[in-house]
């Protein structure tokens, strides 16, 4: 009798363990996933990218220094190694930022405005922002799911017998942080 108690509590510990480790071996999977994510749609806005600057070269030849840095930030994404997450994050951060500038070009400019292959990147490239935000979402709570696995107990004794890592989270620029100051006095002023 107390062997058959033993081996029912011995395979109650198998089977416990093994779905300890296949918890976190998904839970991981979906961070890997989640970054995938967020990797396909750089790419995606990468790939815009020239097409969007050779359209707009032609009506904004005084705004040459916006195009040359989109450049430069596309081609600094595009050399960091495929790990280094926060690096390719942080750039990513101000090629969105410089984006936005060149986006507000067209309102100087109203033949650009008005070309819909010009317009047409704009969307593609504002839809994929939209996707790059949330993937960084889908991402941090993948990380949060993983972290949660692995300090949390009876999971942590698996994920230290198997050397799980936390992964880091996707942090938001300080500068993007700040709240953007708003003077309606200057806005009253102008009418």
């Amino acid at each position: 009798m107390v062997a058959i108690i033993l081996i029912v509590i011995v395979a109650l510990l198998v089977v416990w363990y093994i779905s300890s480790y296949n918890g976190l071996i998904r839970t991981r999977t979906h961070v890997q996933e989640s970054w995938s994510q967020i990797d396909v749609q750089l790419k995606r806005r990468n790939d815009l990218i020239p097409n969007l600057v050779s359209t707009t070269k032609g009506y904004a030849n005084y705004e040459q220094s916006t195009l040359k840095k989109v450049v430069e930030l596309r081609n600094q994404l595009t050399a960091i190694p495929a790990g280094d997450h926060q690096q390719t994050m942080e750039v990513s951060n101000q090629l969105s930022t410089t984006l936005r500038s060149l986006f507000a070009l067209s309102e100087n400019y109203p033949d650009l405005k008005a070309n819909t292959q010009f317009t047409q990147l704009m969307e593609e490239l504002t839809n994929t922002e939209n996707k790059i935000a949330y993937s960084r979402q889908l991402y941090n709570s993948s990380v949060a799911n993983l972290t949660m696995k692995i300090q949390s107990f009876p999971s942590n004794i698996v994920a230290k017998i198997h050397h799980f890592q936390e992964s880091d989270y996707l942090q938001v620029p300080e500068e993007e942080k700040v709240a953007p100051k708003v003077n309606f006095d200057d806005f009253n002023q102008d009418k």
